[in-house]
């Protein structure tokens, strides 16, 4: 169904199933999320050459759109990838359930006993870009929290993420829960982006995971709640007192291992005392690995360097190239993060503690990592299991939203024939 007159009543009739679904998994057991989840798993492994297939009509048609190599990085999916995506399912399946844990409990004077309880959100949209596996991390990760999902895939994805929830799908049914608990928008057509912004009775939280442009036109249009994750515009600062067998190691691992996730690096800030050692150095290996480096007038005479303008600042390249610039200290680098940053993850390279204390606690970043590289801004990397993705605003979820960020909590209050004075 892909006429623009039908748009309205199909997703209607999808946030209405769900709604129902979000009812009756409010109160499912634990046991049964985790056999769907389990089945789910098995039967994304079991399908894996159905899945290729699948995403093989999907390359060609991101060929088709001249989408860029970092998108078709994304895009793709291997018998490697399917296999981590199976694992991931295992891994949410067995993490321990957030529905019902007890967050806190009290008593009070008046006789009261006030319990507050974690409860799943209900009905959750997700929004996403090209990467299909986002389809199975968002699906497992909603219905783990208890939570029905309508999940609208991008369209060069279309194919790859139909065989991705057929699994789901498979799934749920094996263990007898609503199917309607995770569905698929099962058309290309933007206007179906367009209506699930504004389906308030039937969504209760928007997860857009993709580019600047999707981000912000959800944030932009919006009337249902958004958990915003935007692009990753990812620092590294380089300290006087960084190591440079580490800081090698983990920048060429930061930018490199894969260009197109929100976690590479982005931009490298170098202490003005190492920029003609371990600076030149770093920036020298990046070239030799096929990196453009977009160094400042500083950095400019290293040979096969690219000068740096105003625009190279903050910007998400997603591909092999970086940029570069010197700084006096700590300061001016975290000055420049706050400028230029993205609120996603920056990284400090340092052996003097209290340099990384300084530039741990004075940013506000969602995450802050020292000596470690950014590629590990991920929710499996955290023992999530999956992400649907890494929010950096500052209301509810921050950094990796996993099962328990997609969990909101209710008090329950317990009297004897208890009245107020």
């Amino acid at each position: 169904m892909t006429d623009d007159q039908n748009i309205p009543a199909l997703m209607a009739e999808i946030g209405r199933k769900a709604r129902a679904a979000a009812a009756e998994l409010s109160f499912t057991s634990a046991e049964r999320k985790h056999a769907a989840l389990i089945s789910a798993s098995e039967a994304v492994w079991e399908n894996r050459a159905k899945i290729i297939e699948a995403n093989k009509l999907d390359m060609e048609y991101g060929r088709e759109k001249g989408l860029s190599p970092a998108m078709m990085d994304r895009l793709m999916l291997d018998e490697d990838l399917i296999r981590a995506m199976k694992d991931g399912l295992r891994t949410v399946a067995d993490q321990i359930d957030p529905v019902g844990e007890v967050i806190a409990e009290w008593d009070m004077a008046s006789g009261l006993h006030i319990k507050r309880v974690r409860t799943p959100l209900g009905v959750i949209g997700v929004i996403y870009e090209s990467r299909p596996n986002v389809t199975a991390d968002a699906g497992a990760l909603c219905l783990k929290a208890g939570n029905a999902v309508i999940l609208r895939g991008g369209s060069e994805g279309f194919n790859s993420s139909r065989a991705i929830h057929a699994c789901l799908v498979k799934g749920l049914r094996d263990a007898k829960l609503p199917e309607d608990a995770i569905q698929l928008v099962p058309t290309r057509d933007r206007a179906a982006v367009s209506e699930m912004l504004k389906m308030t009775d039937h969504i209760d939280v928007i997860v857009p995971r993709g580019g600047k442009g999707l981000v912000g036109l959800v944030q932009r249009e919006a009337r249902v709640p958004v958990f915003a994750h935007l692009e990753g515009i990812v620092h590294i600062y380089i300290d006087k007192d960084a190591d440079p067998v580490k800081t090698l190691n983990v920048v060429l691992n930061a930018k490199t291992r894969r260009t197109g996730i929100c976690g590479a690096a982005e931009c490298l800030l170098i202490h003005e005392d190492v920029a003609d050692t371990i600076g030149q150095g770093v920036i020298r290996a990046l070239m030799d690995k096929g990196v453009t480096v977009d160094a400042d007038m500083k950095l400019a005479g290293i040979d096969g360097t690219t000068p740096a303008t105003d625009e190279h600042w903050g910007r998400e390249f997603l591909d092999m190239e970086i940029a570069a610039k010197t700084v006096a200290n700590v300061e001016e680098a975290m000055d420049h993060i706050r400028q230029y940053g993205s609120s996603h993850t920056d990284c400090i390279m340092t052996e003097d503690q209290a340099t990384a204390d300084l530039f741990l606690s004075r940013l506000d970043s969602a995450i802050l990592m020292h000596n470690a590289s950014t590629q590990f801004a991920d929710g499996g990397e955290f023992g999530m299991g999956a992400e649907i993705g890494i929010a950096t605003g500052k209301m509810h979820a921050r950094g990796p939203v996993g099962a328990e960020q997609l969990t909101s909590f209710k008090y329950i209050v317990t009297g004897n024939g208890t009245v107020r004075d």
